[in-house]
């Protein structure tokens, strides 16, 4: 029975893959300061940016941000978050002590023009941008301490599962998990992971929500109203989801063979599950959003590397 199986746990490694470390350092929620960063860039305060600077704000009492943008309406929009706004990418570069890189990464190209190459010397660099890979930013950024992060939307409520890769044994590793953290849970993966994360946690959000309106639906075509169906829904996903974190050890089956009494409404229910195929068809999902990510990673890799000459360049260094 649950009551019997279901104790309380702390975080339990073992059923984690060991190519995945998931963070366990504290939340730096109103630290007055993470480490030695004074200023934190944001380059490209867009939506994803700007939820970044809210919660920074939040965590860090004396940290400037300072946030760069491209439109008018963006830098107006840090500003009243409490960024320090600037169109002049060098001079954020310059002035911070570690960088994000929020933007669409057609445009990186351009950003990298506009910052001249000692400024990236000490710096810690981070890129939330799809597709650009670790090796090509250490030949464009040199001598800065270069990492790559996989964030999602739930950033917005500082609930992001966020994973994160680097090149080497980075000296400020901890410092940056700290500074992830404020935006939600920290998880370290090899660069070859990134793609699968990409196609799970990082579109698993629409997933989650396609699903959501599938089961309100169901509870239309029942006679309930939608407020009460959307209500519910979300009130049994939150209730499951911090059922299975605070008993790891219990496989997620466990509580569905709980909830399912013989001849019940549930078996019934799961009877057409599985008779449609939801399972693989989620599991088909993902992985063809996984061979996408591959492909335009590329794409996107190759794109970068051909606007900034980094492919002649490599090729003139073997010579």
């Amino acid at each position: 029975m649950l009551s019997t199986i279901f104790k309380p746990l702390i975080y339990n490694k073992g059923l984690y893959s060991k190519m995945v470390e998931r963070s366990h350092l504290c939340g730096c929620r109103y630290l007055t300061t993470c480490n030695s960063i004074k200023r934190i860039g944001i380059i490209g305060a867009g939506k994803i940016g700007s939820a970044m600077i809210r919660a920074f704000k939040e965590c860090f009492t004396d940290v400037e941000i300072i946030a760069t943008g491209r439109r008018d309406v963006t830098l107006r929009n840090a500003e009243l978050l409490g960024a320090r706004v600037t169109r002049d990418n060098d001079e954020a570069v310059r002035s911070s002590d570690l960088i994000i890189f929020s933007v669409k990464p057609y445009h990186f190209p351009d950003v990298v023009r506009q910052v001249n190459k000692d400024s990236w010397r000490g710096k810690i660099v981070v890129s939330v941008m799809a597709g650009v890979k670790l090796k090509t930013l250490k030949l464009i950024l040199g001598e800065a301490e270069i990492y790559r992060a996989m964030p999602n939307i739930n950033t917005y409520v500082k609930k992001s599962s966020t994973a994160i890769t680097h090149l080497g044994d980075p000296q400020h590793r901890e410092l940056v998990e700290k500074t992830f953290r404020c935006i939600g849970s920290v998880y370290w993966v090899p660069e070859e992971v990134i793609d699968a994360w990409t196609a799970m946690a990082g579109s698993g959000p629409a997933y989650i929500v396609e699903i959501i309106d599938a089961l309100v639906l169901g509870g239309i075509a029942v006679g309930m109203p939608r407020d009460l169906a959307y209500m519910a829904i979300l009130d049994v996903l939150e209730g499951t989801a911090s059922l299975l974190r605070n008993n790891s050890n219990v496989h997620p089956l466990e509580i569905r063979d709980e909830v399912t009494t013989p001849a019940g409404t549930t078996i019934r229910g799961l009877m057409v599950f599985e008779s449609h195929g939801v399972k693989a068809a989620l599991m088909k999902t993902v992985e063809a959003a996984y061979k996408r990510s591959l492909s335009i990673g590329g794409e996107i890799d190759d794109y970068v590397r051909e606007q900034l000459g980094l492919n002649n360049a490599e090729k003139q260094g073997t010579k």
